[in-house]
């Protein structure tokens, strides 16, 4: 099994495990560094950042994007920085799209100082563009 099948595995597992473990038992804010960092639930239904789109569009869009990342990483050089940045974006792109086919929304819960409200999935997605950045820029080798 290739590396971006494994990491898109795992992020998407990881997603989805944290989304139940916060549906199930996350009721208030949980403190982690005070009021500057912690745990509270929040319910996304638009795209990054909350953006919302029109209806219809919205879906075309995301749908767009994961096809779009998908066809990237089966034409792109197979290395270790692409391979694991394109399995995190793609798993976690699974891993919103999942959640917000159940119920409508996304389920965010990391807060941290006056940044929105992300989540795992949302984490996976920007470590993954940030691994194909330092591969384009040169930061990490490509073979």
């Amino acid at each position: 099994m290739s590396l971006f099948i494994i990491t898109a595995i795992a992020a998407l597992a990881s997603s989805l495990i944290a989304k139940w473990l916060v549906d199930a038992f996350l009721d208030e804010r949980i403190p982690v560094l005070g009021t500057f960092a912690g745990l509270e639930l929040a319910h996304n239904s638009g795209v990054a950042f909350g953006l919302r789109l029109p209806s219809g569009w919205q879906e075309a869009v995301i749908i767009g994007a994961l096809f779009f990342v998908c066809v990237l990483a089966y034409k792109t050089k197979k290395t270790l920085a692409s391979s694991l940045g394109y399995g995190l974006i793609v798993g976690g792109a699974l891993g919103n799209v999942l959640d917000r086919l159940r119920d409508g929304v996304v389920t965010d819960f990391f807060q941290v100082g006056s940044f929105p409200i992300f989540n795992i999935a949302d984490s996976c997605i920007t470590i993954g563009v940030l691994f194909l950045l330092a591969e384009t820029l040169g930061i990490v080798r490509s073979n």
